[in-house]
């Protein structure tokens, strides 16, 4: 059989078998843009919930990750990650249902949006605001400064003591399996104090974070 034929039977079978193949292609990702999703949501952790079975992340913030540990004003160690989940179930369960509306997939084709709740409050703005998330200006351009500065003032969250940027945190942390009750200091960790700002390392945009 020569080259050419061996070619043409190859892509022949794999036309005849391609209903029992994954669907990996760009329409997976570039389609027509979904309709908000309202509904219950379940909490995944302080920048993810769940709704109709649909994993939505919040757009433009990001919270402590749920394995994550931060200093209070005492320098105690605390599971700040589990805090902003249970912080953002209860806002979520005081006025539902919440609903999002579509702003991009993410690497992981999670669903990214803004959400509300039904009294129309902006969850991720409530979340900066109340020190639970910090704003992502990677990816919102500073939409949630103005929130933060007022968390940070008010020493309140995240912002009572010392922490590290969950960006940070992930990169640092990204090989371990750790459990969720692990104290940072056993693994190493880089702390950000709240008067001494964002460690500008190793985040190019560090300079548009005040």
């Amino acid at each position: 059989m020569t080259v050419a034929a061996a070619g043409a039977l190859a892509a022949q079978t794999a036309m005849q078998h391609s209903d029992s193949l994954p669907e990996i292609n760009a329409s997976n990702w570039v389609g027509p843009k979904p309709q908000p999703i309202t509904g219950v949501a379940s909490v995944i952790d302080g920048d993810t919930i769940e709704v109709h079975g649909q994993r939505i992340r919040f757009n433009g913030i990001d919270a402590p990750e749920s394995k994550q540990y931060c200093e209070d004003a005492k320098g105690f160690e605390y599971p700040c990650g589990r805090r902003s989940a249970e912080a953002l179930d209860s806002f979520l369960a005081a006025s539902k249902p919440v609903q999002c509306t579509f702003v991009t997939w993410d690497g992981y084709h999670r669903f990214v949006g803004d959400c509300r709740r039904a009294d129309g409050v902006s969850v991720a703005a409530w979340m900066v605001e109340h020190g639970q998330a910090l704003d992502w200006p990677r990816y919102n351009h500073g939409a949630y400064a103005a929130q933060q500065a007022k968390a940070e003032a008010a020493k309140v969250g995240l912002w009572v003591g010392n922490f590290e940027a969950p960006w940070d945190w992930r990169t640092l942390h990204s090989s371990l399996d750790a459990p969720s009750s692990r104290p940072l200091d056993t693994v190493g960790r880089k702390l950000i104090s709240q008067s001494g700002g964002y460690s500008c390392e190793p985040r190019r945009y560090c300079s548009q974070i005040s």
